[in-house]
C-alpha cells in the first residue's frame, strides 16, 4: 500500500497498490483467489463469460476534438458526452468501493512518440498483464511519472445501456478529450492493451508515424522484417524465430528512424502450442512471470494442457518480452527490407506465398483479408471469412487510407519487398483441405527474407494477379500453386472466382480514395470473376 493518491482523478479506492512487482502481484492475485499457480511457475487465470474482445462494446466519445477526426460506423461506435460523463461517474463512485492496483508504463519504444500510461485495475492479476505487456520505466521515471493516458478497468462494474448508451452491461469507452478510458464488465485483458493501441494509432498519423498491427523481427544482417495478420494467422508464431531477433509480436510504429514496438511483451495464442514447432512461445508457458489466460490444467498436479480448448480456442500467454532468448530488449530495429501479409485463408485457394507489386500491396493491406479464428472475439465458434482493413480495423480509428498512404510511402521511400503469405488452407477450404505446415510456411518466409526468391521463377496467378514462385528450398513444389493440390481444379476455379467478388465487393469503398494505378491492381483479381 502506498500513501499516493490518484490526482486528479475525483476518487480514490479504499486500499491503493502502486507499481507492485511480479513477486508482490503474484501474492496478492493468490491471496485473493484471482489465479492458480500452475507448473513451472505460471500464474492460470480465467476470465469467464467472455474469453475474447467484445468487439460490439467498444466506444469513442464523440465531441468536438473527435467528430471530423474519427471513421464513425460498426467499429468505432460514438458515445455521447453526456452519456460518457454518467459512465465516468459510475465508474468513480465504484473505484472508491474497491482495493485496486495501480501500473505506470510506457506504450512504446521510441522515446519521441511513447505514451505515459497509468493503469488502474481490479484485479491483481491484470496489473501484472499489463506490466508484462507494456514497457516498465526506470524507478526514478516512475517516482516523478505524469499520466498522459489513464485506463480503469474494473470487471465486476457493468454499465446501463439505458443511461449509459452501450449496448450492453460490456463497457470499452475512450474519450481523447479527457485522456481516459474505462473498461467494465469483461475480465478480457486484452481490451487494455487494445485501448491504448486505438489511441496510438489515431495519434501518431497526425505525426507521420505509421501505427501498424504487426509483428517485427531482425536478421543477422541487420535486416527487419515486419509481419501483418489479425490473430491467429501467425504474427506471433513466424515472428519468434531462433534465427532471427524478435522486436514485438501485435502492434508497432514506423518512424522516420525504423520500426519500433509500441509493447514490452507478447501475448501470444497457446492453443495446441508446439515444443518443437515453437519452443520460444513454449517455454514461457511454463515459467515464472507468464500470465496464462483460460488454459486448462490439472487442479492436482497443476500441469497444463495447452491442447484443451475447454474454455476456449483463445487461449493466451501473457508474458514479458525478455524471456524470449533472443529479443531486442529496446524495442527498436530499423526500416523494414521485408513486408509480409499474412492471411488465414478459409476458400483454401490463396498461394501459400506470392510476391506483391507495391500496387497490389495497397490492395491487401486496404483488404486485410483473412479468417476469424475460432474463440478470438465473442460468438466466433469457427473460421470465417472476414476483411479487415489495415489487418487491424477493430483498432484502427481514422479512415484505412490514412494508413495506406503512409505505408506506400514509406515503401517506395525504402524500396520495401511484399510478400503476401497464405498460413491457412490448401487442397480445398476449411473442413475438406489441410491447414498449411508450420515448417512448409517458416520455410517459405526463410526463403523469402534471405532472397532465395529473389531469383526464381514467377508465375501468374490467373485469378488474382498475384507472382507465385516456381521453386522454393524445403517447400515442396506442388504445394506453391494451390490449384494443383484441389482433386476436383473447376472446384477451385469456382472457389477462387467467389473470393475474388468478394474482394471485389469489399474493395469498392475504397476505390475512390485511392490512385488509377491501385484500382487496376485491385481489378486484375476480378477480370475473370
Amino acid at each position: 500500500m502506498t500513501d499516493r493518491t490518484l490526482a486528479p482523478l475525483p476518487a480514490q479506492p479504499t486500499i491503493l497498490h502502486w507499481n507492485l512487482t511480479p513477486t508482490r502481484l503474484y501474492e496478492e492475485s493468490l491471496r485473493r483467489s484471482e489465479s492458480h499457480l500452475v507448473e513451472g511457475g505460471a500464474l492460470a487465470v480465467l476470465t469467464g463469460q467472455h474469453t475474447g474482445r467484445s468487439a460490439n462494446d467498444k466506444y469513442i466519445v464523440r465531441d468536438a476534438l473527435t467528430d471530423d477526426a474519427i471513421a464513425w460506423g460498426k467499429v468505432n461506435q460514438p458515445m455521447q458526452p453526456e452519456q460518457f460523463a454518467a459512465l465516468r461517474q459510475r465508474v468513480m463512485d465504484g473505484l472508491s468501493e474497491r482495493e485496486v492496483y495501480v501500473q505506470d508504463l510506457y506504450a512504446g519504444a521510441a522515446p519521441d512518440y511513447r505514451l505515459r500510461v497509468r493503469v488502474i485495475t481490479e484485479y491483481a492479476w491484470h496489473s501484472l498483464f499489463v506490466r508484462n505487456l507494456f514497457i516498465v520505466p526506470p524507478a526514478a521515471e516512475q517516482a516523478e511519472f505524469i499520466p498522459d493516458y489513464t485506463v480503469i478497468d474494473l470487471p465486476s462494474l457493468t454499465a446501463d445501456p439505458a443511461q449509459h448508451g452501450t449496448q450492453s452491461g460490456v463497457f470499452i469507452a475512450l474519450s481523447l478529450t479527457e485522456k481516459l478510458i474505462l473498461i467494465g464488465g469483461t475480465q478480457y485483458a486484452g481490451e487494455m492493451k487494445k485501448s491504448i493501441f486505438t489511441v496510438l494509432n489515431t495519434l501518431l498519423p497526425q505525426r507521420g508515424v505509421l501505427p501498424m498491427h504487426c509483428s517485427a523481427n531482425i536478421g543477422a544482417h541487420g535486416d527487419t522484417a515486419v509481419f501483418f495478420g489479425l490473430s491467429g494467422t501467425g504474427k506471433t508464431t513466424l515472428s519468434a524465430d531462433s534465427s532471427r531477433t524478435l522486436i514485438g509480436d501485435d502492434e508497432h510504429g514506423w518512424d522516420d528512424r525504423g520500426v519500433f514496438n509500441f509493447e514490452g511483451g507478447c501475448y501470444a495464442k497457446v492453443i495446441k502450442l508446439s515444443p518443437t514447432a515453437e519452443p520460444e512461445i513454449y517455454r514461457t508457458t511454463h515459467s515464472f512471470g507468464t500470465v496464462l489466460e483460460n488454459v486448462d490444467y490439472d487442479p492436482v498436479t497443476g500441469r497444463v494442457n495447452l491442447d484443451s480448448a475447454r474454455y476456449t480456442e483463445n487461449t493466451r500467454a501473457a508474458y514479458d518480452l525478455a524471456q524470449i532468448p533472443n529479443a531486442q530488449i529496446d524495442g527498436l530495429g530499423g526500416h523494414p527490407r521485408n513486408i509480409l501479409m499474412l492471411t488465414a485463408d478459409a476458400f483454401g485457394v490463396l498461394p501459400p506465398i506470392s510476391r506483391l507489386t507495391p500496387e497490389q500491396a495497397m490492395v491487401h493491406f486496404l483488404s486485410g483479408y483473412t479468417a476469424k479464428v475460432a474463440g478470438t472475439e465473442k460468438g466466433v465458434t469457427e473460421p470465417t471469412a472476414t476483411f479487415s482493413a489495415c489487418f487491424g480495423a477493430p483498432f484502427m480509428s481514422l479512415h484505412p487510407t490514412v494508413y495506406a498512404q503512409l505505408l506506400g510511402q514509406k515503401i517506395a521511400q525504402h524500396d520495401v519487398r511484399v510478400w503476401l503469405v497464405n498460413t491457412g488452407w490448401v487442397g480445398g477450404g476449411y473442413g475438406v483441405g489441410q491447414r498449411i505446415a508450420i515448417n512448409h510456411t517458416r520455410a517459405m518466409v526463410r526463403a523469402a527474407l534471405s532472397g532465395a526468391l529473389d531469383n526464381v521463377e514467377y508465375r501468374t496467378h490467373p485469378v488474382f494477379g498475384l507472382h507465385m514462385p516456381t521453386t522454393c528450398p524445403a517447400v515442396p513444389t506442388d504445394l506453391l500453386d494451390p490449384r494443383t493440390l484441389w482433386a476436383d481444379p473447376a472446384a477451385y476455379d469456382v472457389a477462387a472466382h467467389k473470393l475474388a467478388r468478394m474482394f471485389a465487393d469489399n474493395f469498392a469503398k475504397f476505390a475512390p480514395h485511392v490512385t488509377d494505378e491501385v484500382r487496376a491492381a485491385a481489378l486484375m483479381a476480378t477480370t475473370h470473376a
